[in-house]
């Protein structure tokens, strides 16, 4: 079995308010900067072996940013998904990069959409693998995973610091027991879902990913979804950056109808249906979004 690629570098971002933000990058150190957005739940290491693979042999600096309660990332409630596009504009302005493109998996979806409309300037091209649309405003839809859990979000408000703690605290404990453990994780998945999960090399990714992201922080998941029972602070008709969509037709954890709703309503957008893929099937057509994205550059 091939190893793992580990990131070229890792660490995390001072914000001026003393937050952090935790980051991996892979691929080239003077490549065109893409960033990566993770899955809910997921961190900076949530990106699939081929796709490492593919950002250093195309000569990309893919960075891997985690989200506030994962990885380095410092927990915070942001009004909307805005806030995250704001909190990223800083790393950009300090890293010295004017112009990016944007990868997001799933939960990540409405983050990237943010930034692409909060910079739209500096946001070349944004790609989006079966990421949720919103379920609050006017743009909303209904049905999904997202949208049955909305209900509970009110509830997590006043208590994710100590969910969080908890999650954290479980994965700990549970280090020892991890590859059992993540067989009965898979098994709570669509079947091709679990195809993804049983291919060694993305099992260790999952795991590893989980492992390290919750060594100080765990309470994103919680946070994600406290920012999708929200309205996402922004139309998806003014977005004018292009989208490029990827949708697996066997989804069962974002059905295909949340692509097709985006799609209708981004101005600038192409929606690419994988036939037979699952959720996390679209991973592997990474080096494809990848050349897609830099096509794009101009």
């Amino acid at each position: 079995m091939t190893a793992l690629p580990a990131p070229r570098l890792e660490g995390s971002y001072r914000l001026p308010d003393a937050r952090r933000i935790g980051f991996c990058e892979y691929g080239t150190a003077d490549g065109r900067p893409v960033l990566w957005f993770h899955g809910t739940p997921g961190g900076s290491r949530q990106i699939a072996p081929v796709g490492r693979l593919a950002a250093q042999r195309l000569g990309m600096r893919l960075i891997a940013l985690d989200r506030p309660g994962i990885g380095a990332s410092t927990p915070h409630v942001y009004p909307n998904v805005l806030g995250w596009a704001d909190d990223v504009g800083l790393i950009l302005d300090g890293l010295g990069i004017d112009r990016f493109e944007v990868v997001a998996l799933s939960g990540g979806g409405p983050y990237a959409l943010a930034c692409a409309a909060r910079h739209p300037q500096r946001t070349v091209a944004a790609a989006i693998l079966g990421g949720v649309a919103p379920t609050v405003g006017p743009d909303r839809i209904r049905g999904g995973l997202v949208g049955v859990l909305r209900g509970f979000a009110p509830l997590l408000v006043p208590t994710y610091e100590p969910v969080g703690r908890g999650l954290q605290l479980f994965v700990r404990c549970s280090r020892p027991l991890q590859s059992p453990l993540f067989e009965v994780f898979k098994a709570l998945f669509p079947e091709g879902d679990r195809r993804v999960f049983s291919q060694p090399d993305m099992k260790e990714m999952f795991i590893e990913d989980i492992v390290v992201g919750a060594r100080q922080y765990a309470a994103a998941p919680i946070l994600d979804l406290i920012q999708f029972s929200r309205d996402w602070g922004f139309r998806l008709a003014d977005i004018n950056v292009p989208v490029r969509i990827w949708q697996g037709d066997a989804d069962r954890i974002v059905p295909a109808e949340h692509a097709e709703h985006l799609a209708a309503r981004l101005p600038d957008t192409q929606l690419r249906i994988c036939p037979d893929e699952s959720h996390l099937g679209v991973m592997a057509a990474a080096e494809e979004i990848f050349a897609v994205l830099l096509d794009l550059w101009i």
